[in-house]
């Protein structure tokens, strides 16, 4: 194994040194930022990627710092406090669907929002699953998986089609019944991603054959365009037509390599005008932060765009809304 001690300060820089090193060492190159500190490549079975690992910890959203009263609200468990889970192995390669959901919802009528998580390189949904089981709390059937491909959409696909499938059979081999019969919204399913999987998130919503099924997007912290370019995970914003919410952090690991200030707003411009659209960044935070340290105002959107509480719409709409004076973030744009 190597270790390369990253130091540059610009992305452009670093994209054409990064190119010249895949041109003569000829190995193929996935790019995550797993680490705050650490700006560190490792070099392993003919792969370059970040040193370093994520998980977030169950009680992380005790831990978040928040700037406004709804934030801290919407970071907090929902009222669904009961939360399952169920597992489903699958023969993709990405070998299980992860789901969590409101154990109460076996016992309404009523029908829960599905979210749909895309991860990033090297940190398949399984290591952050206190942020899908947190976000299940607030009435919304949460999916994810392991796959290590996402910028795709594939695995965000597949989740679609699986949670749809689930919601017609009413019996399921080995299941004492089926929770989630009859019981998903599928006119409010949202696709969240961080890193590869908020390139996915674009990918899934125009590219795949259930991608009319979305009606909203979250990109945490995407790879820019140029360098997801270099790394054949392209993606294209302008066709995006449904409501996108895009975040990164000030951190030197997204400002210096991911997704900088700047090129995150490209890919907010290169998104239609006439599509409801929103970017921020999180002051002080880094790339593997930012898989949850926006989680009060994720929820905050994915409960407005998705459920039409209009509590949570009040977080982003109007010129004194609470994001835009929270001073935990900067460089705040919309459409609205």
């Amino acid at each position: 194994m190597k270790f390369i001690r990253w130091k540059k300060k610009r992305i452009g820089t670093s994209i054409i040194v990064l190119s010249l090193f895949i041109m003569l060492c000829n190995v193929p190159v996935t790019a995550y930022a797993t680490s705050l500190d650490e700006n560190c490549f490792v070099i392993e079975d003919g792969a370059l990627s970040f040193a370093g690992n994520q998980t977030v910890s169950k009680n992380y959203y005790q831990k978040r710092k928040t700037g406004g009263t709804l934030e801290a609200m919407y970071l907090s468990y929902g009222p669904y406090s009961d939360v399952s889970k169920k597992e489903i192995a699958t023969m993709q390669d990405f070998k299980k669907y992860i789901i969590y959901y409101p154990k109460d919802m076996e016992k309404t009528s009523e029908k829960f929002p599905v979210v749909i998580f895309s991860n990033g390189t090297g940190v398949p949904a399984s290591k952050y699953s206190a942020v899908l089981e947190r976000l299940a709390s607030w009435g919304f059937i949460v999916m994810g998986t392991d796959e290590e491909n996402s910028w795709n959409g594939f695995s965000s696909e597949m989740c679609l089609r699986k949670i749809e499938q689930l919601n017609e059979i009413e019996r399921i081999e080995s299941w004492e019944s089926n929770p989630f019969y009859q019981s998903v919204d599928m006119n409010n399913v949202g696709v969240v991603g961080h890193s590869q999987g908020g390139v996915g998130v674009f990918n899934a919503a125009v590219e795949n054959k259930s991608g009319g099924k979305i009606k909203t997007i979250v990109s945490e912290s995407p790879t820019n365009l140029p360098l997801a370019s270099a790394l054949d995970w392209n993606y294209d914003p302008s066709k995006i037509c449904v409501p996108a919410l895009l975040l990164s952090g000030t951190g030197n690991t997204d400002e210096n390599f991911v997704v900088s200030g700047e090129q995150l707003t490209e890919i907010y411009n290169a998104i239609p005008d006439n599509v409801l659209k929103m970017k921020l960044r999180r002051s002080g935070a880094d790339h593997g932060d930012m898989i949850d340290a926006a989680d009060g105002y994720v929820t905050a959107w994915l409960c407005w765009q998705l459920k039409g509480d209009q509590l949570a719409a009040s977080a982003f709409i109007g010129e004194n809304a609470e994001i835009r004076v929270n001073p935990l973030y900067q460089d705040i744009s919309s459409n609205f």
